[in-house]
């Protein structure tokens, strides 16, 4: 066949019901591109008859121009690592990536092409009428502006999985967690060009939805985790000896209180909580800084050995 042009990356779980269809309306889509490309499947650990069911259309509609792949995981481990898993087995320039779950539109993908065309590194779909709960809506929504704030992230929808993306901006991404909500964003913050595309969201017809509130909490802590290391993780004793000073400088106040009412209100300090807390405080501040200094001696040890740089080069040009 060639080489490929564009890989479409699509992860599932127990979506028997929706594969069928999918396929069928994918390959259509591909089908009519002036390009090679391929579908990359990858079975999360289904415990349903979903594999029978993608086998089954695989066989029945097919494409010179569209190759498929299917890579089958030994068990459930969640859809940021099939969607890794689906990025390393990929043989585009170009990935997409599409829920299985037919909310998304095949349709859009020319759309998001016609964008990498103009020059743009990544085009991501933005769902401007979410065919979600109200509830739901509302979270994706705070979800957002929380973003745009965290990390100066100029657009309107992260959760959106409709998107295509250049190979080389996915390369090294350390994927883990459930950071595949919040993919745009490090593409984003690897300086790449991006832009976004009005998709169409429809409503799910068929199948359960894998959707909880619990992964409110795990993003959360993954938002948290990615902007100490995209901002400190090169020089983490700034944040931590930044704590430590702060609590020492308070831990300085709260002495000087201690003092003056030792000294003018006549309270002994064993009676005193304030001093409690003076001494909580210089411990937590020395401790603080402590932990700095020794995450900065490991971040300089991993380079060091690594050889791995604290940079990231886009490209050199020699004249």
């Amino acid at each position: 066949m060639g080489s490929i042009d564009l890989s479409v990356v699509i992860p599932f779980y127990n979506e028997a019901d929706n594969l069928g269809h999918l396929h069928r309306e994918l390959v259509s889509v591909l089908g009519g591109l002036n390009i090679q490309s391929e579908i990359v499947y990858v079975n999360d650990g289904s415990t349903d008859i979903s594999m029978d069911e993608l086998v089954k259309a695989i066989g029945k509609i097919r494409n010179l121009k569209v190759s498929i792949k299917v890579v089958t995981l030994r068990r459930n481990f969640g859809q940021t690592a099939a969607i890794a898993a689906g990025i390393k087995e990929s043989s585009g320039d170009l990935v997409s990536f599409l829920d299985a779950d037919l909310q998304n539109d095949p349709h859009d993908i020319p759309a998001f092409l016609k964008k990498i065309d103009e020059g743009y590194d990544a085009a991501f779909g933005w769902r401007k009428e979410k065919q979600f709960s109200s509830s739901r809506r509302f979270y994706s929504s705070a979800a957002n502006k929380v973003i745009n704030w965290i990390f100066s992230y100029p657009y309107h929808d992260v959760g959106c999985s409709a998107r295509v993306v250049r190979k080389e901006y996915l390369r090294d991404l350390d994927l883990f967690g459930e950071l595949h909500r919040i993919l745009p964003v490090l593409v984003y913050l690897k300086g790449a060009k991006i832009c976004e595309v009005v998709v169409k969201h429809r409503p799910r017809q068929a199948g359960k939805s894998k959707y909880g509130y619990g992964r409110i909490i795990k993003t959360a802590i993954d938002l948290i985790t990615i902007k100490f290391l995209h901002s400190y993780g090169t020089k983490p004793a700034y944040v931590f000896g930044g704590f430590g000073f702060a609590s020492l400088l308070l831990g300085g106040v709260t002495l000087l209180g201690v003092i003056y009412r030792k000294l003018f209100l006549g309270v002994y300090v064993h009676r005193d909580p304030l001093f409690l807390i003076t001494v909580l405080l210089i411990i937590l501040g020395v401790q603080f800084i402590l932990m700095g200094l020794l995450a900065e001696l490991m971040v300089r040890t991993y380079y060091g050995s690594s050889g791995k740089p604290i940079y990231d080069i886009k490209e050199t040009i020699k004249y």
